[in-house]
């Protein structure tokens, strides 16, 4: 799993046992061994929970991919007219230009 040999974890586990006591390791040997077993269930939930969600989109895409095309538009209906042609400007008179206001003093 980490690379630890079986010769290594003996190691480890004599250490921990001159350590710890021959009182604390077993409750400590407990304690690690329920939290291994909580993080492989919640692993295990967690791998089952993305499946059950990719067979969900998997499912829901084959739906769409099977369902039928919508109905096209009847084929007598005549094709919508093009847009007419903006009119051409017409040429206005260019506007005489604004007098000056004069100021009185």
């Amino acid at each position: 799993m980490f690379g630890i040999d079986f010769s290594e974890i003996l190691v480890i586990f004599g250490i921990a046992l001159v350590v710890l006591g021959p009182e604390k390791l077993p409750r400590l040997a407990a304690t690690i061994g329920r939290w291994v077993g909580r993080a492989r269930a919640m692993a295990r939930q967690f791998r089952e929970q993305l499946e059950q969600e990719a067979e969900t989109l998997k499912r829901n895409v084959d739906v769409r991919v099977q369902e039928p095309a919508p109905p096209q538009a009847a084929a007598s209906q005549a094709p919508p007219a093009p847009a007419p042609a903006p009119a051409p400007p017409h040429e206005q008179p260019a506007a005489a230009p604004a007098e000056p206001h004069e100021r009185g003093p």
